[in-house]
């Protein structure tokens, strides 16, 4: 294809200002992790919006990309009183903070918590397992504490992150599912383990259901809704 003039200047400046655009998305992250570390504003005008209507909220969905992308890619799942609090890149000290103002604060009759993707990367920097347990822990508290139901939703599956190459995904996803499986059934929450319907048994999400190997895409979300609507159903949310 042969570009004119006009169309080769309009095509470089445009190239041109690719940096500066993801300049400027750097520099606002940087702002908001110095000045809403937790992202508490995320949401904020659509807790408020909702409290004020009255709506009645069955169930929140608290969690990182994963969660958000469910909501983008498959929007008619979150209807009913199913409403979506998914962040990207949110590590479990992130959610912990926000349970107050997007969780409890709805009044929702249950939570669905799942989170840990991000903890095992070191998005907010390195954490320990035990400090991933912890706040999984807290958050489980504070929902109960509060009448709420919880699902403590599994990690899934990832043979590696594209945004840290080499690291090690495989065995510490499964350490942490081990542990939240262990945890949901001492804790009286609702284990649900989304990797036999996501993975290729060895550890990876299949082929043809999400896009970089970490996030579903729709075909991967009408998987996982397989094996959670038998349990919303049961809930009534």
């Amino acid at each position: 294809m042969t570009l004119d003039r006009r169309s080769f200047f309009a095509a470089s400046a445009g190239l041109s200002l690719l940096p500066l655009a993801a300049h400027a998305q750097d520099d606002a992250a940087e702002k908001r992790l110095r000045e809403d570390w937790a992202w508490l504003g995320r949401y904020a005008s659509d807790n408020a919006r909702l409290k004020a209507s009255g709506e009645a909220v069955g169930i929140v969905f608290m969690g990182d990309s994963i969660t958000e992308g469910w909501r983008d890619k498959r929007p008619g799942f979150f209807a009913n009183g199913r409403v979506c609090r998914g962040i990207g890149g949110q590590t479990t000290p992130q959610m912990l903070l926000r349970m107050m103002a997007d969780v409890v604060a709805l009044r929702p009759r249950a939570v669905h918590i799942m989170a840990g993707t991000n903890d095992i990367a070191g998005n907010t920097g390195p954490m320990t397992r035990q400090q991933t347990y912890d706040n999984l822990t807290a958050m489980t508290q504070i929902a109960q504490a509060n009448g709420l139901d919880v699902i403590l939703a599994s990690v899934p599956p990832a043979a590696s992150f594209p945004w840290r190459p080499g690291l090690e995904t495989i065995a510490p996803i499964a350490e942490i599912n081990a542990w939240i499986e262990a945890f949901a059934d001492e804790a009286g929450a609702i284990w649900v383990d989304y990797g036999p319907a996501l993975g290729d048994g060895k550890g990876a999400i299949r082929a043809g259901l999400a896009n970089d190997g970490v996030h579903p895409e729709a075909a991967g979300y009408s998987e996982m809704e397989k094996v959670v609507d038998p349990i919303l159903r049961r809930m009534q949310v």
